[in-house]
């Protein structure tokens, strides 16, 4: 099996509920990634969020560690806005905040995930409405990123928190139908075990498509905790031609340190299969 490069979560800050391992600026992060064997971080921010990026530069070339991927959940999580919004201010200011979030990761030379903020069809609203105006704004932020060299990647998240792309199947779906440019799946084994009957076959349904992948056991517990046969699931993902970062985003259990290194440890050991 191939060496595979792998990032973990980071944040300036996170509840112990969250899946967030490093904490703290993202200078510091990426040391402490790189002591840890991660070759890069994802960073969990805010759209608005003031970075030093010369010292980030700085600190990825002295730690040999990089910014992988910015996360835009904030935006939703704190901002409340969403990509699908019926009011059009706030819709609209969805739109604009994530050229904000490309911005930032063209500057990282890094790229984007679109999950939370892609938003949630209202109860009883026509679904197909709510897609369209989705595939619309996507199209805009495709564009624009692909402009800056940034690629931008729909995670597929659980039934349980979203009710648009819960399965990889539905996402492709999307991207067949709708046909835009610069647009990838983001999958996550968490929430794959949730809602995917085969996880491999998820993956081979996503062949050729898949921009980046999450870490973490059945219970998102650090990778071997668990039910998941990770053996399978990596030999899925190279045979579907998968290169990016394997990014363990898990729950900080026993404590971040100690997933951290565990988390690694177990993959390293996966490889040998």
């Amino acid at each position: 099996m191939k060496n595979w490069k792998y990032a973990i979560s980071s944040a300036d800050d996170a509840p112990s509920t969250a899946p967030i391992l490093l904490k703290g600026n993202v200078c510091d992060n990426l040391k402490k990634a790189a002591e840890l064997g991660y070759q890069a971080i994802e960073v969990h921010t805010r759209p608005d969020e003031e970075f030093d990026y010369e010292a980030i530069k700085k600190a990825e070339e002295t730690y040999g560690a990089k910014v992988g991927m910015i996360i835009t959940g904030r935006l939703n999580t704190e901002g409340m806005c969403s990509l699908i919004d019926d009011r059009p201010y706030v819709m609209n200011t969805a739109v604009t905040e994530m050229q904000r979030y490309i911005d930032m990761a063209q500057k990282m030379k890094a790229d984007i995930v679109i999950g939370w903020v892609k938003g949630n069809v209202p109860a009883g609203g026509n679904r197909k409405k709510y897609i369209d105006r989705l595939a619309r704004n996507l199209r805009v932020l495709a564009a624009y990123a692909k402009e800056r060299n940034v690629k931008l990647n729909l995670e597929v998240i659980n039934r349980y928190e979203v009710n648009i792309f819960t399965t990889a199947d539905e996402t492709m779906r999307f991207l067949e139908e709708y046909q835009i440019d610069n647009l990838y799946v983001h999958l996550d084994t968490f929430h794959m075990g949730i809602d995917e009957c085969d996880p491999v076959k998820a993956i081979e349904r996503c062949a050729g498509h898949i921009g980046y992948f999450h870490l973490a056991d059945n219970s998102r517990r650090y990778p071997g905790t668990g039910q998941f046969d990770f053996v399978k699931i990596l030999k899925a993902l190279e045979t579907a031609g998968y290169d990016g970062y394997l990014s363990v985003e898990c729950l900080p259990w026993p404590d971040e340190l100690e997933a951290a290194k565990q988390a690694i440890a177990y993959m390293k050991q996966v490889e040998q299969n």
